[in-house]
Formats: structure tokens, C-alpha cells, sequence
């Protein structure tokens, strides 16, 4: 527990003189440009962001916003994107970052404290590696890799290089979520064994693609990076990657890795005994890899499990939200949708508690739905760095949370209900499951620490 109480004495003391929390919700009053007056350090920590069509453009924006700051890089291989990224930047810090297309560049900076890491998940790892050898700290975005042993990897390069890597599950930072799990580890509803989480939404078919020549704007080697070669098609940048599973992780990493880990920490689990999954592509014919409807459900030794429901084409919420977690516990459940908000039931399903919130979050906002909540995620990276706070979402946890959805996609490509070793995670007693710990890499650019 010590760690949450870190985390919410660095939150108490971050709105000192900007807000007063509320029982109903932290932050009535907070506006776009309220989150800009929280405090940090005097001295600015200097960025570089990699990765700004989507996910990134809205990290850099919430990361200007920050007083105790600088974004001084863009970096980005398709260059509408980067000259976009660069204007709105320059607009909120009053400063224009540089535009280094190849993030590799800008790592040779002494000035420059950080890497943030929002390009494509293939890139994940790799990039954090050469981050961490350079001696820069990196905010990397969820999931924190490609494959198992990408995660691996992480949790070594820390060890090694003894800086700050946070990953980008930033509902670890929010307040009333942060005293959800408090209360829920303070046994509101007794002893919780079970963690239902989910996802949905309405995607639309991505059609099948065809060789295409290479956009003027798009330096399409350097995206393709760490990833084998193949030839470039009209239908593959900049969204879709996500559904091939040669660049991305499908729907259970993309967005389920924010509830399975709130589910994880709620439960107070680590490593995994069983893990099964059932789905597919069920909705459309086309060229999407990945599921769009899945069903994972992973065991643990203290007997408690975590599911995942994931539907990319079906919009139809649960309990009222497209996105969420539900405890189920010895004496009632407890409820966080997809907001800064919990509700909590006895056994005879009676509302006991509920916890509001009044800062809009929208789930199914691809890139941006939560930015004012985001910051505490953002201050509580500056303040491991700078004062040496414990973080909200180290890598250790983040690797383990990730590989929790890894499993999950592992057991669905091979048919089969994966045994685990609790003590690291690792697949036993299955050669062609284990074929899937990691990936084959473009010549010379193997990751390693």
C-alpha cells in the first residue's frame, strides 16, 4: 500500500491552490487550460514525442500543456503529421519544437530527459531499448510490447539502465479510481475473486487492400522499423496496422489492456495458471487478422479469475458503458465504467456507494478521451524523474498486465488452453505455443539490452 499512498499524497499536493476535491468527483471546475497551472519542478523536462497521427498528437498536446516541460522534438516518418503536431504544439508552450523524423536523432540530444513512445506497437520495445541505452527515460504507451519477450526485455533494460519507463495505462494516476481499488483492497465487498472487463464498439471494415505506390509523405522503411519488409497497401496506414498481427496486437491489446489491468490490480494477482480464449473475425470478409469478438478468461493460483469481453463491431454496452470492470467479491460487486467513477452493491444488490465525476470521458475517442485526467499520469512520470516518486504504472507491472492480454491472443491463435508458470508467466510445456513469445525482426534490428 505504500505505493497508493505515494500516489495520493503526490496527487494532494499537485492541486494544492488549483482545486478543491469533492466528495462527488475531483475537479468540478477543471478546464483545457486549468491542467496547465499544475506544478512541477522549476527546471522543464525536455521531450521528444515519436509517433503524433493519432494517440501522440494528443500527447503532445497534453504534455506542452504541462508547465514543467518542453516538447523540443516532433518526430514522426509521415510528415503531415508532423507538421500538424508541430503547429499545435507551438500554439500551447509558446515554443516550436524540432521536427527529427528519425527519432534515433534526437535520442543523441544531451539536453533532452525523455522519449515518449506512441508510434505503432511493433515499435514499442525496440524504441524504449535504444531510449533507455541513450540514458533518456521513456513514457511509453499501452501495450508496453509487441510480444511476451519484447516485455522481457523491458523489465531488464531497467535494471540495467536504472531509468524511469511508465507505461501509458493511465487510469492508474485518476483519483477516484485510485480509491476504488483502496477500497476494494480495504475489502468493501469482502475478498474479490472475480474481475468481469470489457470493450465495444462499432469499427467498420478495413476491405482488401492492394499494392499501392509509397506516399511523398511517408518514409514507410523507417515505419516499418524492427517489422520484416513487406510491400506497402492502401489499407494498412495509419489505423489499421492494429488488426495485422505483423505490426499490431489486435483489440484485446489495444484497448482491453486498460481494463485487465485495473482488473489485475484490483485482484492483487500477477502471474497467471490458465489462460483460454474463444473468437474471431466474425463480422466482416477482409483483410483484419485479429478478432473482432473475444472471449478470454485467465485463472490464477489464489483462485480468482479475470475475462475479457471484446466486441470491435457491436457496440451494445455493459452496465450502461462501452467500457469497464466489474469485482464481484464475497459480500457485493463493484462497478468502474469507463470514467473517473465507481459504484458499489451489497449481496442483495443494493447501491451502497457511488463515487461521480464530473470530467467527461469519452472511451471510444480513439486518441484522446481523457486528456485532463491524463495529466496526473503525466506529473506522476515528471515527479519519478525528477524527485523520485514512486510510479503509478512502473514496467514491471505494466510488462505483467500486458502479457496478461499476450496469452490471451496466443491461446486464441493456437487453439488451445495455455498452462502457466505463476512464477514468470512463461507457457509450459507447449513448444508451438511458446513460438509465439516472440517475433522474427528485420535483419540488424534485433532489440536486446
Amino acid at each position: 500500500m505504500k505505493n497508493s499512498s505515494n500516489r495520493r499524497k503526490f496527487i494532494k499536493n499537485t492541486l494544492t491552490g488549483a482545486a478543491v476535491l469533492s466528495f462527488g468527483g475531483v475537479l468540478p471546475s477543471f478546464t483545457a487550460k486549468s491542467y496547465a497551472r499544475i506544478l512541477g519542478a522549476n527546471e522543464r523536462i525536455q521531450l521528444a514525442v515519436m509517433g503524433v497521427n493519432s494517440r501522440g498528437f494528443a500527447l503532445a498536446s497534453n504534455f506542452a500543456a504541462q508547465k514543467n516541460c518542453e516538447v523540443r522534438y516532433i518526430c514522426d516518418v509521415d510528415k503531415r503529421a508532423a507538421e500538424k503536431c508541430i503547429a499545435n504544439v507551438a500554439q500551447i508552450q509558446n515554443s516550436t519544437p524540432l521536427a527529427q523524423p528519425d527519432f534515433r536523432k534526437s535520442l543523441e540530444d544531451k539536453q533532452l530527459d525523455a522519449l515518449v513512445i506512441a508510434a505503432p506497437d511493433h515499435w514499442h520495445v525496440p524504441a524504449a531499448l535504444l531510449a533507455s541505452a541513450a540514458g533518456k527515460h521513456v513514457y511509453l504507451e499501452k501495450p508496453c510490447s509487441h510480444n511476451p519477450h519484447e516485455g522481457e526485455l523491458l523489465v531488464a533494460a531497467v535494471k540495467k539502465y536504472k531509468n524511469i519507463i511508465q507505461m501509458g495505462n493511465q487510469r492508474r494516476s485518476w483519483p477516484n479510481i485510485l480509491s476504488a481499488i483502496n477500497e476494494l483492497h480495504a475489502g468493501i465487498i469482502g475478498r474479490p475473486y472475480y474481475a468481469k472487463t470489457w470493450y465495444t464498439n462499432n469499427r467498420p471494415p478495413i476491405g482488401v487492400g492492394k499494392t499501392a505506390p509509397v506516399p511523398e509523405w511517408l518514409d514507410y522503411d523507417l515505419w516499418q522499423g524492427p517489422a520484416p519488409r513487406r510491400e506497402f497497401k492502401d489499407n494498412l496506414i495509419h489505423y489499421n496496422w492494429h488488426w495485422f498481427w505483423h505490426w499490431g496486437t489486435g483489440e484485446s491489446l489495444n484497448n482491453g489492456t486498460h481494463m485487465i489491468d485495473l482488473a489485475r490490480w484490483g485482484l492483487q494477482v500477477d502471474y497467471p495458471t490458465k489462460v483460454s480464449s474463444a473468437g474471431g473475425r466474425y463480422r466482416y470478409q477482409d483483410d483484419w487478422e485479429t478478432p473482432d469478438t473475444q472471449n478470454i478468461t485467465i485463472e490464477f493460483a489464489n483462485k480468482s479469475t479475470i475475462s475479457w469481453e471484446g466486441r470491435s463491431c457491436n457496440p451494445f454496452p455493459i452496465e450502461g458503458s462501452t467500457v469497464g470492470v466489474i469485482f464481484y467479491g464475497e459480500n457485493g460487486t463493484m462497478v468502474i465504467g469507463g470514467g473517473n467513477s465507481y459504484k458499489v452493491y451489497d449481496h442483495k444488490n443494493n447501491l451502497i456507494k457511488e463515487v461521480k465525476n464530473e470530467i467527461k470521458v469519452d472511451p471510444n475517442n480513439l486518441s484522446n478521451p481523457s486528456q485532463q485526467l491524463d495529466a496526473f499520469h503525466l506529473q506522476n512520470f515528471f515527479a519519478a524523474i525528477k524527485n523520485g516518486e514512486s510510479l503509478a504504472s512502473d514496467i514491471d507491472g505494466g510488462h505483467k498486465s500486458t502479457l496478461l492480454c499476450q496469452l490471451g491472443n496466443i491461446a486464441q491463435r493456437t487453439g488451445k488452453t495455455l498452462k502457466v508458470d505463476a512464477q514468470n508467466g512463461r507457457i509450459l510445456n507447449d513448444p508451438d505455443a511458446m513460438k509465439l513469445w516472440t517475433r522474427e525482426y528485420q535483419k540488424g534490428w534485433e532489440p536486446k539490452v
